[in-house]
């Protein structure tokens, strides 16, 4: 394997023996500061970077302590993926068990809410506390697959001894994240974890394939809510005069009259019934709706005539690994809106260039194709529809009147984790010397 591209497909090919050796010299080597024979796959290299960082010790084990019964109960009830927890199983358990694996299934903090599969297997799981309650996040386990999809939002397979704690190196295991299709907001991970024997890199494409199967029934389900919605809120939005919506709790339009439809309104973490400013609509009176609101825009506060006034400052937050949020201000009231990692990349760079940037630009700057401007125009026209007097275009930047705060995380490595932008891994580089 020297000179040759550390890759699963083909450590499944070598013998088992002869792979499990190469990877933990791969490992000894990285961890000592040395040069490999064959280089760490870039994701596990950048969850041991991680790793370095945080000073988690390769020795530690990997126990935690387990969430209380009452605790763990209620945060199944608390999550959509107990919806969906017959879908997972039947895509997973009966294969993990007939392969001498488990099903593990996780919230978005990596604690274990449910386990299925092989009892054996469970009873292995014991002794490394892959148990239900248990805490699995890269920080508590270092690197391993449950941990390393979240902090990356992707699938990830890890295999022996790629595992950055030492107690892992007999186990394999594949994962990978499901998000809520209402908000795309990461919501858990599905993992098949079993001894080192039971390794195959074909698991992960299931492990993913079942995650995307759940994000459908989730979407099913959201699309059957909005029906729902909009049979009540049809015949009320008829005796309203003016601009008007009916959302649901994620802001999804269910019905709309008096302004042009669109297909979601940011909302605030925090709503309420009352009047509540946004910046796509202004001024608006809320009222409760079975399922949803009812937002009735306030005509002598439209977005032409009061946004530019109304926002003052904008508040960028990337410090956080997974969580990244936009946070506006002004005399008006203030507002805040989760970002998908995309708008976060966007917005990113405009705040890096006050100048502003034009979708050829932008496409670079996020995809590396500058004629990629179809795509940029139509996630920016997303972003400023929920922004407006925020941003402005040709080119795309902050508005002049705005003040913009950008948050980042400490290490300069830690910004956006899931991006393969340019000019977000150009901003990595800023990183200190390997430990």
């Amino acid at each position: 394997m020297n000179n040759t591209k550390l890759d699963l497909n083909r450590l499944a090919a070598m013998d088992a023996g002869k792979a499990s050796r190469l990877l933990h010299r791969v490992r000894e080597e990285t961890l000592a500061g040395r040069t490999p024979p064959v280089a760490p796959r870039p994701v596990i290299d950048a969850s041991w970077q991680r790793m370095f960082r945080i000073g988690l010790d390769p020795d530690q084990g990997t126990s935690s302590v387990l969430l209380e019964r009452e605790e763990l109960e209620q945060r199944r009830r608390g999550t959509v993926l107990a919806e969906v927890m017959r879908t997972l199983s039947a895509g997973l358990a009966g294969i993990a068990d007939a392969s001498l694996q488990i099903m593990v299934v996780t919230d978005e903090q990596g604690r274990i809410l449910w386990r299925e599969g092989n009892p054996g297997v469970m009873r292995q799981a014991n002794g490394i506390c892959l148990e239900e309650g248990a805490a699995w996040s890269e920080q508590s386990t270092g690197t391993n697959a449950v941990g390393t999809a979240l902090a990356m939002d992707r699938a990830v397979q890890v295999h022996s001894a790629e595992h950055y704690v030492q107690t892992l190196h007999n186990w394999t295991c594949a994962a990978a994240p499901v998000h809520d299709p209402r908000d795309q907001r990461l919501i858990g991970i599905v993992d098949v974890s079993g001894p080192a024997s039971s390794f195959h890199p074909a698991t992960l494409a299931l492990v993913g394939s079942v995650a995307q199967l759940a994000e459908a029934e989730m979407r099913q389900r959201h699309l059957r809510s909005i029906e729902r919605l909009r049979s009540v809120a049809a015949p009320i939005l008829c005796r309203v005069g003016g601009r008007a919506v009916a959302v649901d709790t994620h802001g999804w339009t269910a019905a709309v009259t008096g302004m042009a439809p669109v297909d979601r309104l940011a909302l605030p973490k925090s709503f309420r019934a009352g009047r509540v400013w946004l910046p796509s609509l202004g001024m608006c009176a809320v009222e409760p709706l079975p399922g949803g609101w009812l937002l009735r825009a306030e005509e002598e506060a439209r977005p032409a005539d009061t946004a530019s006034g109304a926002a003052s400052r904008v508040v960028l937050d990337l410090s956080r690994p997974r969580r990244w949020t936009v946070a506006v201000s002004g005399a008006a009231g203030s507002w805040s809106q989760e970002l998908s990692p995309r708008h976060a990349e966007l917005l990113y760079v405009l705040a890096l260039h006050p100048e502003g940037r034009t979708a050829a630009e932008l496409a670079e700057d996020v995809f590396g194709d500058r004629t990629r401007t179809v795509t940029v125009r139509a996630e920016m026209s997303r972003v400023r529809r929920n922004l407006a007097g925020v941003l402005a275009h040709r080119p795309y930047r902050f508005s002049e009147e705005v003040a913009v705060e950008l948050r980042r995380p400490a290490h300069p490595a830690d910004l956006l984790p899931p991006s393969t932008a340019p000019a977000v891994l150009a901003s990595r580089t800023a990183t200190g010397p390997r430990p």
